[in-house]
């Protein structure tokens, strides 16, 4: 076995230290292409200084940025529209959070994670409709209700947006047998009942109705509104499924993706005037090669910044351009990789290693003399410069400013 590994990671040496020679990208000759041909980014493409615009963005901008100081913004959905709004409100914009920060969807709206709990709260604010047993709970299961006041503030925080960032997070859901309604969230452990407190993954056909639900009452009752869907890149923390998360993980946001995209082509009519997709879920996950923290589920904040800056070139109108966006990537990318290359560096040479449980103390006795201090061992020389070392140093020539 260790000598199949040592010949593969040779393989891999070889593979990087191959030159970088940068092809134009063709259609084969063998089959017919049409007059649209996007290509997958080849390792060289993240810093030919356009990788967001031509392998990222191409397809989802909108001909001039919709979002001004004044647009009333409305963003809810996964934990990742917290940081969308965070964004909003940090560079001056107009956020339903700031305008009323005690409804649902401003306080909670991060925890509404399923595409049913997303749309109940259109159908609650909009049309007064609420599932028959009361399914909404918070991070400590307190019971959120039906309160009036908070529906009717609702509706017109609905009423009054211009733009909707509505952010899907997970299929995964737990419902209530007798009546359909689906949970917020898991069942609180004191309300669980085994008799009717049911788990399941959505279905494709149920996800996209659900995203057809909020874009039609959208239509409906705030025609002049423009709706951006994103797809949160934060994975499942765990599953009640008996497979791994994550595998699990795959196909939840898989479920989510596909039937936004379905629903995305069949309104193409509509796509980048007055509906937007925004790939958040795909700058995380194929653009950075570090990218979460040791959770494994939240991105470095400097993965977040450069997802929401790029967000800011493209939809709002400010003096960041795109331009400033893509220097910020291929900076933030680079470090990326300088982080990957160091932990690779440190499992070369052994890494940390886990830390020994305490061995119990033996009985007391009487003192003795302390034994004599042995001399401390001679340092070993230090390793051969390996192929990462070099990757490493290469990576950081690249970001340090160049000496005037």
């Amino acid at each position: 076995m260790t000598t199949e590994i040592d010949e593969l990671k040779q393989k891999m040496r070889i593979s990087l230290r191959a030159e970088r020679v940068e092809k134009e990208k063709r259609p084969g000759p063998s089959f017919h292409r049409p007059g649209t041909v996007n290509f997958n980014p080849y390792q060289y493409d993240f810093h030919g200084g356009r990788f967001l615009e031509k392998y990222l963005l191409k397809g989802w901008l909108p001909e001039t940025p919709p979002i001004g100081r004044g647009t009333k913004v409305t963003a809810f959905g996964s934990c990742f529209a917290v940081n969308i709004t965070k964004h909003l409100a940090r560079i001056g914009f107009n956020t339903s959070k700031e305008r009323d920060p005690d409804i649902y969807i401003s306080h909670l709206g991060d925890g509404m994670v399923n595409v049913h709990a997303l749309a109940g709260q259109f159908e609650w604010a909009l049309e007064n409709k609420r599932p028959a047993e009361n399914l909404w709970h918070g991070y400590d299961t307190t019971e959120y209700g039906f309160d009036e006041d908070t529906r009717l503030r609702t509706r017109a925080v609905f009423l009054d947006t211009e733009f909707f960032i509505i952010t899907l997070g997970l299929s995964e859901v737990w419902y209530d047998e007798p009546t359909g309604g689906v949970f917020w969230r898991a069942v609180p452990a004191k309300k669980f009942d085994p008799s009717r407190h049911k788990f399941r993954v959505n279905s494709f056909a149920e996800t996209k109705s659900q995203i057809e639900t909020m874009y039609r009452l959208i239509r409906q009752h705030v025609p002049q509104a423009k709706v951006l869907f994103t797809l949160s890149p934060i994975p499942l923390g765990a599953t009640f499924r008996p497979v791994s998360c994550l595998t699990a993980n795959s196909v939840s946001k898989a479920l989510l993706r596909a039937a936004l995209d379905e629903f995305v082509r069949e309104n193409s009519a509509d796509l980048n005037t007055r509906l937007f997709y925004f790939p958040s879920y795909e700058i995380v996950n194929d653009c950075f090669p570090a990218r979460f923290k040791t959770d494994n589920r939240h991105p470095h904040e400097a993965v977040i910044q450069t997802i929401m800056r790029t967000f800011e070139a493209a939809f709002c109108d400010t003096e960041f351009a795109l331009a400033d966006a893509e220097k910020m990537f291929a900076e933030v990318r680079d470090f990326s990789l300088e982080m990957l290359g160091t932990t690779a560096l440190e499992a070369e040479a052994g890494g940390r290693q886990p830390r020994r449980a305490k061995e119990p103390r033996p009985a007391p006795q009487s003192r003795q003399p302390k034994p004599a201090k042995l001399p401390k061992p001679p340092k070993p020389a230090p390793p051969k410069r390996s192929f990462l070392r070099r990757a490493l140093s290469a990576a950081k020539r690249r970001l340090m400013p160049a000496a005037k």
